[in-house]
């Protein structure tokens, strides 16, 4: 098989992001996508102001948030890739869905829907591209508790 280019390898980094929740693996994933060190940013969605925190402090709260979800889904798409030497900045959509059990909120309330922007940043690392930075900005929310 041929090795990826760095644009590939930069989409697949995402896919993987995007599948740690989805998956439920907080162990294995987020090893292959984050740094040691990750600024966050999800204040557009309730998620606090930006902060740059340990990876394994990151996971534990994305772990606590999504637990109380039955199922979540998210897209990222449309990749926009500039690379400079070892540094990346991405700018993708995001769809991204979350359904609350059905005997917590009876549908059609319970279904969390974000879509918007993803600008991330990642590094080249002797393991492989890695995200340092991940801002989501949302422009359209649908929310069990918002409706």
């Amino acid at each position: 098989m041929a090795a990826f280019t760095d644009r590939e390898e930069l989409v697949e980094l995402i896919a993987r992001y995007a599948s740690i929740a989805d998956s439920r693996d907080w162990d294995v994933l987020p090893l292959t996508v984050f740094t040691e060190r990750v600024v966050c940013d999800f204040e557009s969605v309730g998620g606090g102001p930006p902060r740059q925190v340990a990876r394994n402090v990151f996971i534990d709260g994305v772990r606590t948030f999504f637990a109380g979800w039955q199922a979540t889904h998210h897209a990222i798409t449309n990749h926009r890739i500039h690379i400079d030497d070892d540094v990346a900045t991405i700018r993708a959509h995001v769809q991204a869905q979350h359904w609350l059990p059905a005997e917590v909120a009876p549908p059609p309330g319970n279904r969390w829907l974000v879509v918007g922007f993803y600008d991330d940043e990642a590094v080249r690392t002797p393991d492989g591209w890695r995200l340092r930075s991940v801002r989501l900005t949302a422009t359209y929310q649908e929310h069990p508790d918002r409706s």
